[in-house]
Protein backbone atom coordinates (compact mmCIF):
# COMPACT_ATOMS: atom_id res chain seq x y z
CA UNK A 1 0.00 0.00 0.00
CA UNK A 2 1.60 3.37 -1.16
CA UNK A 3 1.99 5.94 1.73
CA UNK A 4 -0.47 8.73 1.88
CA UNK A 5 0.44 11.73 4.27
CA UNK A 6 -2.97 13.45 5.62
CA UNK A 7 -2.28 17.27 6.93
CA UNK A 8 -5.31 19.22 8.69
CA UNK A 9 -4.89 22.71 9.66
CA UNK A 10 -6.87 25.61 10.44
CA UNK A 11 -7.36 28.45 7.65
CA UNK A 12 -4.38 31.34 8.42
CA UNK A 13 -3.68 34.86 7.56
CA UNK A 14 -0.20 35.31 5.79
CA UNK A 15 0.83 32.06 7.32
CA UNK A 16 4.48 31.37 8.29
CA UNK A 17 6.89 28.91 7.21
CA UNK A 18 6.27 25.83 9.29
CA UNK A 19 2.17 25.98 7.59
CA UNK A 20 3.81 25.94 3.91
CA UNK A 21 6.56 22.81 4.98
CA UNK A 22 3.22 20.53 5.93
CA UNK A 23 1.38 21.86 2.92
CA UNK A 24 4.63 20.51 1.28
CA UNK A 25 4.90 17.13 3.08
CA UNK A 26 0.88 16.73 2.26
CA UNK A 27 -0.64 13.92 0.20
CA UNK A 28 -3.80 15.76 0.90
CA UNK A 29 -4.20 18.97 3.07
CA UNK A 30 -7.45 19.78 4.81
CA UNK A 31 -8.10 23.28 6.15
CA UNK A 32 -10.36 22.71 9.53
CA UNK A 33 -12.43 25.69 8.56
CA UNK A 34 -15.83 24.30 11.19
CA UNK A 35 -13.73 24.10 14.57
CA UNK A 36 -14.01 27.14 17.23
CA UNK A 37 -12.46 30.30 16.02
CA UNK A 38 -9.67 31.14 18.43
CA UNK A 39 -10.11 34.92 19.27
CA UNK A 40 -6.44 35.39 19.74
CA UNK A 41 -4.66 32.81 17.18
CA UNK A 42 -3.56 33.40 13.45
CA UNK A 43 -6.27 32.53 11.95
CA UNK A 44 -6.49 36.37 11.13
CA UNK A 45 -3.04 37.99 12.29
CA UNK A 46 0.60 37.55 11.33
CA UNK A 47 3.66 39.21 12.11
CA UNK A 48 6.36 41.09 9.28
CA UNK A 49 9.60 42.73 10.09
CA UNK A 50 10.19 46.53 10.55
CA UNK A 51 13.70 47.90 11.84
CA UNK A 52 12.45 47.99 15.68
CA UNK A 53 11.05 43.82 15.29
CA UNK A 54 8.09 42.08 14.28
CA UNK A 55 4.61 43.83 13.55
CA UNK A 56 1.63 42.42 13.92
CA UNK A 57 -1.21 42.57 10.95
CA UNK A 58 -4.24 42.24 12.20
CA UNK A 59 -7.78 41.89 10.35
CA UNK A 60 -10.63 42.63 12.56
CA UNK A 61 -13.23 40.16 13.35
CA UNK A 62 -16.53 41.00 14.44
CA UNK A 63 -17.18 39.30 18.11
CA UNK A 64 -20.71 37.89 18.08
CA UNK A 65 -22.62 37.71 21.13
CA UNK A 66 -22.02 33.83 21.18
CA UNK A 67 -18.35 33.63 20.77
CA UNK A 68 -17.59 30.04 22.23
CA UNK A 69 -19.65 28.76 18.96
CA UNK A 70 -18.25 30.57 16.79
CA UNK A 71 -16.66 28.93 14.26
CA UNK A 72 -14.05 30.04 11.78
CA UNK A 73 -15.56 29.53 8.35
CA UNK A 74 -18.52 31.86 10.23
CA UNK A 75 -16.17 34.59 11.60
CA UNK A 76 -17.07 38.06 10.03
CA UNK A 77 -14.37 40.68 9.35
CA UNK A 78 -15.40 43.89 10.39
CA UNK A 79 -15.59 46.05 7.17
CA UNK A 80 -16.05 48.75 9.12
CA UNK A 81 -12.15 49.10 9.41
CA UNK A 82 -9.40 49.60 6.75
CA UNK A 83 -7.27 47.05 7.78
CA UNK A 84 -6.44 46.23 3.90
CA UNK A 85 -5.15 50.01 3.29
CA UNK A 86 -3.15 49.79 6.49
CA UNK A 87 -1.36 45.98 5.68
CA UNK A 88 -0.76 47.06 2.29
CA UNK A 89 0.93 50.20 3.40
CA UNK A 90 2.50 48.99 6.16
CA UNK A 91 4.57 46.06 3.89
CA UNK A 92 5.07 48.50 1.10
CA UNK A 93 6.53 50.56 3.91
CA UNK A 94 8.64 48.18 5.29
CA UNK A 95 10.16 45.92 2.20
CA UNK A 96 10.30 49.07 0.12
CA UNK A 97 13.75 47.61 -0.08
CA UNK A 98 13.15 44.29 -0.79
CA UNK A 99 14.16 43.19 -4.20
CA UNK A 100 10.96 41.18 -4.98
CA UNK A 101 8.43 43.47 -3.63
CA UNK A 102 7.43 44.70 -7.14
CA UNK A 103 7.62 40.67 -7.92
CA UNK A 104 4.52 40.01 -5.28
CA UNK A 105 3.39 43.09 -3.79
CA UNK A 106 0.47 44.24 -6.84
CA UNK A 107 -0.98 40.59 -7.08
CA UNK A 108 -1.21 40.68 -3.06
CA UNK A 109 -2.22 43.88 -2.83
CA UNK A 110 -5.62 43.36 -5.26
CA UNK A 111 -6.26 40.33 -3.44
CA UNK A 112 -6.46 42.04 -0.02
CA UNK A 113 -8.04 44.96 -1.40
CA UNK A 114 -11.36 42.52 -2.41
CA UNK A 115 -14.55 43.20 -0.23
CA UNK A 116 -13.91 40.30 1.81
CA UNK A 117 -16.88 38.86 4.64
CA UNK A 118 -15.56 36.29 6.36
CA UNK A 119 -12.06 35.77 7.53
CA UNK A 120 -11.47 32.34 6.51
CA UNK A 121 -12.33 32.84 2.81
CA UNK A 122 -9.62 35.72 2.78
CA UNK A 123 -7.32 32.98 4.50
CA UNK A 124 -7.70 30.50 1.98
CA UNK A 125 -7.45 33.34 -0.66
CA UNK A 126 -4.05 34.54 0.56
CA UNK A 127 -2.89 30.55 1.22
CA UNK A 128 -3.71 29.66 -2.47
CA UNK A 129 -1.74 32.58 -3.75
CA UNK A 130 1.48 32.47 -1.43
CA UNK A 131 1.23 28.50 -2.65
CA UNK A 132 1.71 29.02 -5.78
CA UNK A 133 4.52 31.49 -5.54
CA UNK A 134 6.13 28.81 -3.44
CA UNK A 135 5.50 26.13 -6.12
CA UNK A 136 3.00 24.10 -4.13
CA UNK A 137 0.24 22.36 -5.88
CA UNK A 138 -1.88 20.31 -2.77
CA UNK A 139 -4.44 18.35 -2.38
CA UNK A 140 -7.01 21.01 -0.74
CA UNK A 141 -10.54 19.96 1.13
CA UNK A 142 -12.63 21.77 3.38
CA UNK A 143 -13.64 19.92 6.81
CA UNK A 144 -16.76 21.42 6.39
CA UNK A 145 -17.95 20.17 3.56
CA UNK A 146 -16.74 16.23 4.28
CA UNK A 147 -19.40 15.80 7.00
CA UNK A 148 -16.83 13.61 9.28
CA UNK A 149 -17.51 14.19 12.84
CA UNK A 150 -16.20 12.65 16.28
CA UNK A 151 -14.38 14.16 19.02
CA UNK A 152 -11.11 16.61 18.82
CA UNK A 153 -8.32 12.99 18.20
CA UNK A 154 -11.51 11.03 16.85
CA UNK A 155 -12.60 13.12 14.08
CA UNK A 156 -8.91 13.87 12.86
CA UNK A 157 -8.41 9.99 12.88
CA UNK A 158 -11.59 9.79 10.78
CA UNK A 159 -10.23 12.26 8.56
CA UNK A 160 -7.30 9.83 8.21
CA UNK A 161 -9.07 6.87 7.42
CA UNK A 162 -11.71 8.90 4.87
CA UNK A 163 -8.66 9.83 2.43
CA UNK A 164 -7.24 6.16 3.06
CA UNK A 165 -4.39 7.74 5.20
CA UNK A 166 -1.06 6.01 6.28
CA UNK A 167 0.57 9.69 8.22
CA UNK A 168 -0.96 11.70 10.10
CA UNK A 169 1.71 14.76 9.69
CA UNK A 170 0.59 16.95 13.19
CA UNK A 171 2.34 20.49 14.61
CA UNK A 172 4.12 19.79 17.70
CA UNK A 173 1.09 21.41 20.16
CA UNK A 174 -1.08 18.43 19.16
CA UNK A 175 0.70 16.18 21.66
CA UNK A 176 -1.16 17.92 24.52
CA UNK A 177 -4.31 15.75 23.18
CA UNK A 178 -3.98 13.54 20.31
CA UNK A 179 -4.68 9.83 20.80
CA UNK A 180 -1.52 8.32 19.28
CA UNK A 181 -2.46 4.92 20.26
CA UNK A 182 -6.14 5.07 18.73
CA UNK A 183 -3.49 6.14 15.36
CA UNK A 184 -1.45 2.98 15.79
CA UNK A 185 -4.35 0.66 16.56
CA UNK A 186 -6.04 2.22 12.87
CA UNK A 187 -2.68 1.35 11.21
CA UNK A 188 -1.98 5.23 11.11
CA UNK A 189 1.90 6.52 11.66
CA UNK A 190 1.71 9.88 13.80
CA UNK A 191 4.33 11.87 12.54
CA UNK A 192 5.52 15.16 14.50
CA UNK A 193 6.33 18.00 12.03
CA UNK A 194 9.15 19.94 14.73
CA UNK A 195 9.99 22.11 11.73
CA UNK A 196 13.88 23.50 12.20
CA UNK A 197 13.38 27.09 10.55
CA UNK A 198 15.51 28.20 7.64
CA UNK A 199 18.10 31.38 8.00
CA UNK A 200 17.74 33.45 4.80
CA UNK A 201 18.61 37.16 3.82
CA UNK A 202 16.54 39.63 5.58
CA UNK A 203 16.29 43.33 6.02
CA UNK A 204 16.60 45.05 9.15
CA UNK A 205 19.34 43.65 11.38
CA UNK A 206 19.50 40.05 12.62
CA UNK A 207 17.47 37.26 11.65
CA UNK A 208 13.86 37.09 12.98
CA UNK A 209 12.26 33.53 12.86
CA UNK A 210 8.66 32.81 12.99
CA UNK A 211 7.14 35.54 10.63
CA UNK A 212 4.83 35.51 7.40
CA UNK A 213 6.22 33.90 5.17
CA UNK A 214 6.08 36.73 3.16
CA UNK A 215 9.41 37.72 4.39
CA UNK A 216 10.99 35.27 2.92
CA UNK A 217 9.10 35.73 -0.27
CA UNK A 218 9.85 39.06 -0.92
CA UNK A 219 13.26 38.68 0.32
CA UNK A 220 13.89 35.81 -1.60
CA UNK A 221 11.65 35.78 -4.74
CA UNK A 222 12.29 32.46 -6.57
CA UNK A 223 14.63 30.90 -4.34
CA UNK A 224 11.62 30.76 -1.64
CA UNK A 225 10.83 27.09 -2.78
CA UNK A 226 14.40 25.67 -2.00
CA UNK A 227 14.79 27.21 1.18
CA UNK A 228 11.34 26.31 2.46
CA UNK A 229 12.71 22.78 1.18
CA UNK A 230 15.79 22.93 3.02
CA UNK A 231 14.42 23.15 6.43
CA UNK A 232 18.04 24.01 8.25
CA UNK A 233 18.48 25.08 11.42
CA UNK A 234 19.04 28.88 12.62
CA UNK A 235 20.32 28.18 15.39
Amino acid sequence: MPERTLVVLQPGYLPWLGFFDQMKRSDVFVYYDDVQFDWHSWRNRNRIKTPSGPLWLTVPVQHSGDLENTRVIDAVIDRTARWATRHVKSIRQYYAKAPFLKTYMPELEELLQRDWTHIAALDMAVVDLMARWLSLAPNVHRSSALGIDGSKSERLLNLCRHFGATRYLSGDAAQDYLDVDAFAAAGIAVEWQRYPHPVYRQLHGDFIPYLSALDLLLNCGDESASILERRSSHS
